[in-house]
């Protein structure tokens, strides 16, 4: 199975693009914080290279920006290429199936402002808001207590 989620930040403003049969797609780059801490401490983050088709990429286009928190589902996808120095490089990147806005605008410009780093999430790993945010920013807030899901739902 071939299957990867993420949550993280967009590295920049997504750009819109055609292919020659006419089909919007875009590609970014999503910030996403390890889970755990290196010996210093700190949290590394990895930079991980998004492909978004059809409508889906006209929405990110549209409604995205640098910094916007969001979670991508998808599959990995390499390949391979010759470089004009002769040497074989190869590429990986998540394809998205599907992505989620997990902020309002509003809620990204008051977590920009708040937040000391902007590359940073708000949410560390376990779910809860890092020090730095309060929990009035937390996205989850209205959500409520549980959520239940129909069996059939999943066939």
């Amino acid at each position: 199975m071939n299957r990867a989620c993420l949550v993280g930040r967009l590295t920049a403003k997504p750009e819109l693009r055609y292919t020659s049969g006419n089909i919007p797609m875009t590609r970014f780059s999503l910030a996403v914080n390890r889970s755990f801490s290196n010996q210093q401490g700190q949290r590394e983050t990895d930079f991980i290279n998004i492909l978004v088709w059809r409508k889906q990429a006209e929405n990110v286009c549209n409604y995205l920006d640098k910094g916007s928190l969001v979670s991508v589902e998808g599959r990995i996808q390499t390949g391979s290429y010759d470089a004009q120095d002769g040497s074989k490089r190869y590429t990986f990147e998540v394809v998205a199936d599907n992505i989620s806005f997990l902020e309002s605008k509003a809620q990204r410009e008051r977590t920009q402002s708040n937040s000391r780093d902007d590359s940073v999430s708000p949410y560390d790993f376990e779910g809860t808001p890092s020090n730095n945010v309060s929990v009035e920013n937390d996205p989850f807030a209205d959500f409520g207590d549980s959520v239940s899901i129909d069996d059939n739902f999943l066939d």
